[in-house]
């Protein structure tokens, strides 16, 4: 597992579906350099339990990631046509009918490897044949991209366990009031809250007030 905080986040093109309906070739988080900042966030698969959970939650909040100058993308092992045919699926039949972010498909295993988040990895065999151990389906992985494409921040969960996205904004604006500000946030913040100056008497004057 990769920690990629403070790195470029891998740039990578590949098919994705758009607007909920489009398919497209050669989608790339480089379209969002110098524009927005992006939530990029992997999922094991279509058509489970948690993952439309998590993706609907997203949704949801769309408009509050907007407000934040952020862009949502999502990404599984699964084919563009399969992404396609869960977001024209009713979400009462288990789809996601609805979601209008971007999902990429990631078919082959490369995007995951990547960014750290494959639940298993390719190996030889005596035979020298390539052979996948474990498996071949993405963690619930999270990176928060800012604008000049650094990770800021990210997440890792097993497959069982699904994502606050209360917590990726707050991350957001923690970040961004840093931008802004270059006071730090300290444990629990949250926005509206006071932060502190990155020196021993702004944490004396935190920790008395």
């Amino acid at each position: 597992m990769s920690v990629l905080v403070g790195k470029k986040a891998p740039l990578f093109k590949a098919d994705a579906v758009i607007n909920g309906s489009e398919i497209v070739e050669n989608f790339s988080l480089e379209q969002y350099l110098g524009k927005k900042y992006v939530v990029f966030f992997f999922y094991p698969a279509d058509f489970t339990f948690v993952c439309p959970t998590e993706i609907l939650a997203f949704q949801e909040r769309i408009e509050e990631f907007e407000e934040r100058d952020v862009a949502l993308v999502g990404c599984s092992v699964d084919s563009a046509f399969s992404h396609w045919k869960w977001l024209q699926t009713q979400q009462k039949e288990g789809g996601i009918k609805g979601v209008k972010y971007p999902l990429v498909a990631d078919q082959s295993k490369t995007i995951s490897e990547n960014y750290g988040v494959l639940a298993g990895h390719y190996d030889l065999n005596d035979e020298g044949e390539s052979l996948f151990h474990g498996i071949p389906q993405s963690y619930r992985g999270l990176f928060l991209i800012d604008k000049e494409g650094v990770v800021r921040h990210q997440l890792v969960n097993d497959m069982p366990l699904g994502r606050s996205v209360d917590e990726t904004i707050r991350m957001i604006d923690a970040l961004q009031y840093f931008e802004a500000n270059g006071e730090v946030c300290p444990a629990n913040w949250k926005k509206g809250d006071k932060a502190l100056k990155p020196t021993q008497e702004g944490i004396s004057e935190y920790l008395s007030r």
